[in-house]
């Protein structure tokens, strides 16, 4: 008897599994079959550009996914190496032949799971509309093998003319002036040597960490927060550099850490970069948001005047602001943060680039920046648990939540409730915790923000109380 196929679902960027289990090549070619019905009833005949990372066989897996979307009549261009997403994206964003993309990636989940990402023709991630049409499809029986498929892949480079392109994006005076010494970790993932290459460029003195090829990514998690960033952090600090620059395994995300090990999160950076483009290059437009991201970005965008807006998470709510148009900037909690002037999609290189900008033009640190920041919005601390649960107590969780209304927690009162996502809970002093299950993984996420640590994490254990039951 021959097993039913695998439940393919998109969640909140793409199609994600582990490979050998449900990644497989045959599972591939059904998802690749259904984007290219889609693709081709859409633009029969239109081009469709194929990219992947550094994962164990991607690049097998983005061939054959290429030579299935041939096989609609599309035409199809296939990377000639790996490369980050958003050199996947820019590329689509600036072909005027392209109708889409497609990035086998798995982003920033661990080394065993490999992904499928669906662009738009502007390079901006698939809508649900898009992704729920390409579910769709999956019901249908594939067509048979089309051996002609492969010689209508045409292989090309997408990397160098994206790199010229970020250099652009930056002043590399501002930059080479301010005589930078910096680590780079790509987490082995699609930003090795390129981030630190396009730095040298610019007369920074790089170190690389973690740059070569390794699919099992040495046994790190490709995703740049602590702990996994521990050992850029502790070698910043022990050799003096100005800073740390990090990567996740598609590059699309960014994590920092000053001169001294501190963690520059994701929340800080999307605050300083939106900083550095208003007040220091006079840029204007709102600024983006997710629900999970700090309230520091709402207080600067109050004192810089701008508005802001906040989605609910996934980048894929971010593009439909930038779709909207008046967007400067949007970012979200988990390192993802783009510029729609370059492309409607985030990008870890370009944001690396920026903050470097912005030491050379303040002729301040990294972790100088954070305290001016501060000094404007106040201070907010945050961190963040991800539970992974035996699928009886994630699905108890689930059911209980539309009926969760705490008046308290951890003391504090309750002043709202936002159920755009999950369930957030809004607290005196601008504190608030959010529970939610990953749309990218078996987790349930629990996020908290509050003026010190110490109320971090006690509202982090109230959440998990909330989410265990206990």
């Amino acid at each position: 008897m021959c097993a039913a196929p695998a439940q393919i679902r998109f969640g909140t960027d793409g199609w994600r599994a582990v490979i050998g289990d449900d990644f497989t090549y045959a599972n591939l070619r059904r998802v690749a079959d259904a984007a290219g019905r889609v693709f081709a009833a859409d633009d029969p005949g239109g081009l469709v550009i194929v990219g992947h990372d550094t994962r164990f066989e991607a690049g097998s897996f983005a061939r054959a996914a290429a030579e299935v979307l041939a096989s609609h009549g599309l035409r199809v261009k296939l990377t000639d190496r790996y490369l980050p997403t958003p050199a996947l994206c820019w590329s689509v964003a600036h072909d005027e032949e392209a109708v889409g993309g497609v990035m086998l990636t798995a982003s920033h989940n661990p080394a065993p799971y490999l992904g499928f990402k669906l662009r738009m023709a502007d390079g901006g991630a698939s809508p649900v509309e898009f992704t729920d049409r390409v579910e769709a499809q999956l019901a249908l029986e594939p067509p048979e093998a089309d051996a002609a498929a492969a010689a209508k892949v045409e292989t090309v480079d997408l990397v160098d003319p994206y790199l010229e392109a970020l250099k652009r994006m930056v002043d590399g005076e501002v930059i080479a002036a301010a005589g930078l010494r910096v680590a780079v970790d790509p987490l082995y993932g699609a930003g090795q040597t390129y981030l630190a290459e396009t730095l040298r460029s610019f007369g920074v003195e790089v170190t690389e960490l973690h740059g070569e090829r390794n699919p099992g990514f040495g046994g790190l998690h490709p995703e740049p927060i602590p702990p996994h960033i521990d050992e850029v952090r502790a070698y910043v600090r022990d050799r003096g550099l100005d800073a740390a620059f990090i990567t996740d395994g598609d590059a699309d995300r960014i994590g920092a850490s000053d001169r001294l090990g501190n963690f520059v999160n994701p929340h800080r950076i999307i605050a300083l970069v939106a900083r550095h483009l208003i007040e220091d290059r006079g840029m204007s437009g709102r600024i983006v948001k997710t629900l999970s991201t700090s309230v520091l970005v709402d207080r600067l965008g109050a004192h810089l005047g701008s508005e802001v807006t906040t989605t609910p998470v996934g980048f894929k709510w971010i593009y439909g602001e930038m779709v909207k148009g008046d967007v400067l900037l949007g970012g979200e909690e988990s390192g993802g943060i783009g510029i729609p002037s370059h492309v409607r999609e985030r990008d870890g290189l370009l944001m690396a680039l920026l903050l470097a900008e912005m030491m050379g033009h303040r002729k301040m640190g990294l972790g100088e920046l954070v305290d001016d920041l501060l000094a404007v919005t106040g201070p907010m601390e945050y961190n963040r648990i991800d539970l992974k649960l035996q699928p009886a107590v994630r699905d108890a969780f689930v059911a209980a939540m539309p009926a969760l209304a705490p008046a308290d927690i951890a003391g504090f009162a309750v002043r709202e409730i936002i159920r755009a996502d999950g369930i957030k809970f809004l607290l005196p002093d601008d504190a608030w915790l959010l529970l939610r299950t990953s749309g990218t993984e078996p987790l349930v996420r629990i996020y908290a923000e509050a003026s010190n640590s110490s109320v971090v994490d006690d509202l982090l254990a109230a959440g998990r109380a909330l989410v265990t039951g206990s």
